[in-house]
């Protein structure tokens, strides 16, 4: 998998908070253990930004064990804790370095609730078929946030966006090593999956919004979304000049409305 720098994370994690599907916290709440500790698997933590925003809406004394094979990341998480809880209860954090594609039911043991941002639409199927099989196994719920669906608005409207949306989405279908990524398809997927596991599935929308108060991560996002379609359809780097130091200006000076939008996923086991 792509290495994600700390400064694109850092950058990201108001709009991700600002994003992510609170009903689903309200969902998750009556399946969690109400009284001990509450053990908390984070997958492809990053600089644990899901803690961060999930730790102090749930209530009860609560263990993270964060994953990540970027060792520089998890300690990052590590030295930034999240929490407290709700109602004051402490939060710990355990840093584990790990490749999340590869768990096994032991890595999930005794898990109260997995979660994962940002995940899904870079795994392969194989690995989204072993990820559902491992969180199911494990007996508790899931909350998968921020998988994007395949759609971008952006205002004002230029006739080019939707040729570099079509082609962003592609490159997120890309084949790989590790066999062709799902992308955009990765929530209807995992649906499928956990609905084929017999759990309990709720989606909710959780659409970034950025605006002239964003205007940095607008502008570092519209830069990667149009390099990524030119890898994939390199006869777009002769047409986008233009229109990449147009929509850079607006991003840059507030004037770029953008939405991309993404879907949170809840599943919870048959048997909660």
């Amino acid at each position: 998998m792509t290495r994600v720098s700390r400064s694109w994370l850092a950058l990201r994690e108001p709009a991700d908070t600002a994003a992510r599907a609170t009903e689903l916290v309200e969902h998750l709440r009556p399946h969690l253990p109400a009284t001990g500790r509450q053990v908390i698997h984070d997958l492809g933590c990053g600089t644990g930004a899901m803690g961060r925003w999930l730790a102090p809406l749930l209530r009860g004394p609560q263990h993270w064990v964060v994953h990540d094979r970027d060792a520089e990341l998890l300690e990052i998480a590590a030295a930034d804790l999240p929490g407290p809880a709700a109602d004051g209860a402490s939060v710990t954090i355990e840093p584990r370095e790990s490749d999340i594609t590869r768990l096994d039911p032991g890595d999930l043991a005794k898990a109260d609730l997995i979660t994962a941002s940002a995940l899904l639409d870079v795994l392969t199927s194989d690995e989204l078929t072993g990820l559902v099989g491992v969180c199911a196994g494990a007996g508790c719920p899931t909350l998968l946030t921020l998988s994007v669906v395949g759609r971008v608005d952006l205002a004002p409207v230029d006739p080019l966006d939707r040729r570099v949306a079509a082609a962003f989405d592609a490159h997120q279908r890309r084949a790989t090593a590790r066999g062709p990524l799902l992308g955009p398809d990765a929530v209807d997927a995992a649906i499928e999956k956990f609905r084929g596991l017999e759990a309990e599935v709720f989606v909710r929308p959780s659409p970034w919004r950025l605006g002239p108060l964003q205007a940095d991560l607008a502008a570092e996002w519209f830069t990667g979304w149009v390099s990524a379609a030119c890898e994939q359809e390199p006869e777009l780097i002769g047409e986008t000049g233009d229109y990449s130091r147009r929509r850079l200006a607006q991003a840059i000076a507030g004037q770029l409305g953008v939405t991309v939008y993404h879907a949170d996923l809840l599943a919870l086991p048959a048997t909660a």
